[in-house]
């Protein structure tokens, strides 16, 4: 990648707006165990409203969602607020180190994870394995 490259795709990054907060689904125990029974493509996001390393993931994530429309049409997106269900039952079933952690499972079987890791390559990855599980 030349230098141009990369300094328009960092500038893009940090401008992308995150999620507005009404195209975000926040976790409610039960709904992603739910999702999962159902044999449902989810990807959980454990975040926090404090935490810089979820914050740039959000801005590769709308990023991501704005570029690849399907992403959202065939995979069920739940955001954990890691504040509230950090300790809770999702996240020791999970084996959840810590926020910022991003998981895709079809059904109750894992397809990916990435813990801190906020790069557009290795996010869309993620989501890519997830979108091909869904078929």
């Amino acid at each position: 990648m030349n230098r141009r490259t990369l300094l328009l795709s960092s500038a893009a990054l940090l401008l992308a707006p995150p999620l507005r907060a009404e195209e975000r689904v926040f976790y409610t125990p039960g709904l992603a165990e739910a999702a999962m029974d159902a044999g449902e493509v989810v990807v959980l996001d454990f975040w926090a409203s404090w935490c810089s390393t979820c914050a740039t993931q959000e801005r590769v994530i709308a990023q991501l969602m704005a570029e690849h429309p399907e992403y959202a049409q065939k995979i069920r997106f739940i955001v954990v607020d890691w504040d509230e269900h950090g300790e809770g039952e999702l996240s020791r079933a999970l084996k959840i180190p810590r926020r910022s952690t991003l998981v895709a499972l079809k059904g109750r079987e894992e397809i990916a994870r990435i813990v801190a890791g906020t790069g557009k390559a290795e996010i869309k990855a993620l989501f890519d394995a997830a979108l091909a599980a869904a078929g």
